[in-house]
């Protein structure tokens, strides 16, 4: 049972009484009839390859609040994004597969690239971004929730509680991340979460001193959890990075647009656990190196945002003081891990921390070295600017190819 503890400057709300999922299910099904209520799933093909996805479809299958499941698919050819076809046919509700690699699409990004609006790297923020161009475009969800598709613990509460927030028209809220305990094979998980955002977000507190941004980044208790939430007039005007500084980035745009009293946060899962990337510690263009690169960066390019002037001398200090913050940390995990008979590898913890303190120091010099790099993601209200029949030609691409393929 959680507690009932509000840190922080936006809104927690707690499992206190494992409410039976078929109240709520019940209550959304009514507050659909209000606010009709979208799914996005950012797929890899891979993942329908694995246990985790074929879990969810069968969950997602017995929803009943739905009015439209949007996936979009990754790295697949035409013979894949035929099974996939296949795969999410058997969902009930009213469902598209995004071919991100398809000839259609990938003309729609050509065009996008010449005028400069298109994601630049592939990744999980590109298919993230079409998937909620293609939400404006149906306009079929008020309504709109995101989750991974390599969740192995995954139950349907889990979406039931993380869309419930914004779909309730007793509330205000305009976005929802969702959290969780990342404990599972009796060990701590979140290793980039635990050791190097929360330690790093403290460590910039010490260097820089109070920031409302720092205190809002700081009140997330899984900030970088890939499960969240929001209204549909949310996705106009946010521009999010196609790097793994995603789930960061989306928190600092959030934060940007909205007061804190119209963004909560939402426990969705006793346990969680999903894909682990490899630490990667010997290459930084890949696994948790990257992605501890990429989040720093993110952070970086936001305070700078707000004034804030970075400097080689800073960094090193900035590194030192995470690095210090880090270890105590790792000493508070070990000890909560004792308490309650789970494994613990010190050694490990701490190598992964020396890896996080290195690349705190190379996301500040490689943010130094590019003054010029802009790795956000046009909004979608700047896109349609540009292209004012741009949601006309998604649409037209994706019936295009679910009618093509779909034999």
């Amino acid at each position: 049972m959680g507690d009932f503890y509000q840190n922080g400057v936006i809104t927690t709300l707690h499992n206190l009484c494992d409410r039976p999922l078929a109240e709520l299910e019940r209550e959304l099904v009514d507050y659909g009839k209000r606010r009709p209520m979208s799914l996005v799933l950012p797929s890899l093909f891979s993942e329908l390859e694995g246990p985790a996805l074929d879990n969810i479809i069968s969950h997602l299958c017995e929803v009943p609040y739905l009015n439209e499941i949007i996936i979009g698919l990754d790295r697949a050819d035409e013979a894949q994004y035929r099974h996939a076809l296949k795969f999410f046919g058997r969902l009930p509700q009213q469902h598209r597969v995004l071919w991100q690699d398809g000839p259609r699409l990938r003309e729609i990004d050509r065009q996008l690239t010449e005028l400069d609006l298109a994601p630049r790297e592939p990744g999980k923020g590109r298919n993230v971004w079409y998937c909620l161009g293609y939400a404006l475009a149906t306009g079929r969800g008020e309504s709109v929730a995101l989750h991974d598709c390599d969740i192995v613990t995954y139950d349907r509460s889990l979406l039931a509680r993380l869309i419930y927030p914004v779909s309730n028209p007793n509330f205000n809220y305009e976005f929802c991340k969702g959290y969780y305990a990342r404990v599972a094979g009796n060990k701590i998980n979140g290793r980039v979460s635990r050791l190097l955002v929360t330690p790093l977000i403290r460590a910039l507190k010490r260097v820089f001193g109070p920031m409302e941004y720092l205190d809002f980044m700081d009140s997330f208790r899984y900030p970088l959890a890939g499960e969240f939430s929001f209204r549909r007039d949310v996705i106009n005007d946010i521009r999010i990075p196609s790097d793994w500084g995603l789930e960061v980035g989306m928190l600092s745009e959030i934060n940007r647009n909205y007061s804190h009293n119209r963004i909560c946060q939402v426990d969705i899962a006793k346990t969680y656990d999903h894909k682990h990337q490899p630490v990667s510690a010997d290459n930084a263009e890949a696994g948790l190196s990257k992605m501890s690169i990429d989040i720093s960066k993110s952070m970086y390019r936001k305070l700078a945002t707000q004034g804030v002037v970075f400097n080689t001398e800073t960094f090193r200090t900035l590194k030192a003081t995470y690095f210090r913050i880090a270890l105590d940390f790792v000493e508070t995990y070990r000890n909560d891990a004792l308490i309650n008979g789970l494994d613990f590898d010190i050694h490990s913890e701490e190598l992964a921390v020396e890896m996080f303190s290195r690349n705190v120091m190379r996301a500040g010099e490689d943010f130094l070295s590019k003054p010029m790099e802009t790795p956000f993601i046009p909004s979608w209200n700047r896109v349609t600017s540009a292209m004012p029949d741009i949601f006309e030609r998604l649409l037209e691409a994706v019936e295009a190819d679910t009618a093509e393929f779909s034999a």
